[in-house]
């Protein structure tokens, strides 16, 4: 311990600021969202996709799962099938809502599962259950605008044919699906080459505008009805059955069989319409997913759910330290990775090229991809995010201090030689305090950076900012949208000033000369 505390009194300044700011950035986030550490053993986690019908549906199983007197934690809008059957299988959750074809197709594409049986012998084999179906069916539809429909005489997908010209938009997890686009478009041939991946709440918005001519639908979709939405017929009966479902893991029978019981009253009980009519009230009417829960279990199950779990002031604290955990604990691990290895940079000019280059390389991965890369790392939740967050703060400290150190004249180093000062000494004495300056330029254009990708956190389940951004986009929401993008915006104001006010303390007077007034 005495080494240590020698070690750091010798530190220069410069580096003592930055360790010492870090590790209270660190302390007062120690407080903050550690999923690991808030949710106990006995906490079930359900998960849920990026539409109203799975989050609205993965309320019915809290809702289900709290009446059991277990605790129950969800992460919405987690992403495609994919990253939540990844997150099931590892245990990072315990349940969350699928469909049959979904898990034919895409869970098992290169197995023909042609009914429930073999379903549940194949997800048997990843330690996982299924329910019998829920009642409704879901399956995935073509639409156009009724009167652009009658316009063309377009009234099944084969017709799709003899207008190659039409625009095409579909969402993002349809681009990719073997039950979407790609085996769609070799099912019926189709030649259209103006297809365009988007989100799949604002291709409604497109189509209504006259931007698309087709989208995709789920079939239970409120938006049909409100948008006068022609839905196309399958005429060469390319999609498979889509009935809805609930996943969770087989070890739930053993630790928590009360649970799966209370899953297993949803069997047959929802029906097309009432799933339909519930996501009406949240897409349309503006109501929340908890509301659209709970009123449908009163009705059917008789079961009294909590409507309103957090108030607003309390989401709005739960998101800020979310935000500020991700951003604190990556900031403060690059700045200590960073500020070395762009010294380690300017000493050694071959091994320089090579830093700078995979720092540079880092930077060019986009974030969304960069975020499914750590999920096997790190599951989901906080820390892949974190990690992220920590790989993209690298570029600019790494590359400030680089030229920090670089710009400074020879003769100031040549001054120091002179006096005796050792090579060591004359980077601790004069080089680091000299670019302090510029390395606080990195790490504030990079907290800056950190905290507008810190919003994509949101999509595996790490929340902050980003959760109302992502839902107020999923109901067009502009308010929810706002109550996610004002405060981030003015946390990265808020980080730019505490640098300002660093800089000043920590920045030598004489370095500071060129300041007006």
């Amino acid at each position: 311990m005495d080494r240590a505390i020698s070690i750091f009194r010798h530190l220069p300044q410069t580096l003592r600021w930055l360790l010492l700011l870090g590790g209270a950035w660190v302390w007062i986030a120690a407080g903050g969202p550690d999923e690991a550490r808030a949710a106990s053993d006995e906490t079930i986690t359900v998960g849920s996709k990026t539409f109203t019908e799975s989050v609205v549906l993965g309320e019915l199983a809290v809702d289900l799962v709290e009446s059991t007197q277990h605790e129950a934690s969800h992460r919405r809008q987690l992403g495609g099938s994919r990253v939540l059957w990844k997150a099931l299988r590892k245990g990072d959750i315990a349940i969350y809502p699928e469909y049959t074809g979904t898990i034919d197709q895409e869970l098992f594409p290169d197995r023909e599962l042609t009914s429930l049986d073999a379903l549940r012998e194949a997800l048997a084999e990843e330690g996982i259950a299924m329910t019998e179906p829920l009642g409704f069916e879901n399956t995935y539809v073509l639409g156009m605008k009724k009167s652009r429909a009658r316009e063309l005489g377009i009234e099944a997908i084969s017709d799709l044919n003899e207008h190659p010209d039409l625009k095409l938009g579909f969402s993002n997890e349809f681009m990719d699906r073997e039950d979407g686009w790609p085996g769609l478009s070799r099912r019926y041939n189709l030649p259209h080459e103006d297809v365009q991946g988007l989100d799949h709440d604002l291709a409604y918005r497109g189509l209504d505008e006259g931007d698309l001519d087709v989208i995709d639908l789920y079939s239970t979709d409120a938006e049909i009805a409100y948008y006068d939405i022609r839905k196309l017929e399958d005429d060469r009966d390319f999609f498979p059955s889509y009935r809805a479902v609930m996943l969770y893991r087989r070890d739930l029978e053993g630790r928590a069989p009360e649970v799966v019981e209370q899953l297993t009253r949803l069997e047959g009980e929802i029906s097309g319409s009432e799933m339909i009519s519930m996501n009406k009230a949240v897409k349309l009417d503006g109501r929340t997913e908890e509301w659209a829960s709970a009123s449908w279990l009163q009705r059917n199950l008789g079961i009294d759910a909590e409507i309103d779990r957090q108030t607003a002031w309390e989401r709005f604290v739960q998101r800020s330290l979310e935000h500020l955990f991700m951003v604190v604990v990556s900031l403060s691990a690059a700045i200590a990775l960073a500020v070395p290895l762009g010294i380690a940079a300017f000493r050694r000019r071959r091994l320089g090229q090579v830093i700078l280059g995979l720092v540079g390389i880092v930077q060019t991965i986009p974030s969304l991809a960069m975020l499914v890369f750590m999920i096997p790392l790190f599951g989901i939740g906080t820390w892949p995010a974190i990690a992220a967050l920590f790989l993209y703060s690298l570029l600019p400290i790494v590359r400030n201090t680089h030229a920090g150190l670089t710009d400074i004249p020879r003769d100031v180093r040549e001054s120091a030689e002179v006096l005796g000062l050792t090579e060591r000494a004359v980077l601790w004495r004069v080089e680091l305090p000299i670019a302090t300056r510029a390395i606080l330029a990195g790490v504030k254009t990079s907290s800056v950076i950190n905290i507008g990708i810190a919003t994509l956190g949101a999509l595996i389940g790490a929340g902050g900012y980003g959760q109302p951004i992502l839902t107020g986009i999923r109901l067009d929401d502009m308010g929810l949208i706002l109550q996610g993008a004002v405060p981030a915006a003015l946390l990265a104001v808020a980080a730019q000033g505490v640098f300002e006010l660093v800089e000043r303390l920590i920045v030598p007077e004489g370095l500071r000369l060129d300041e007006p007034g």
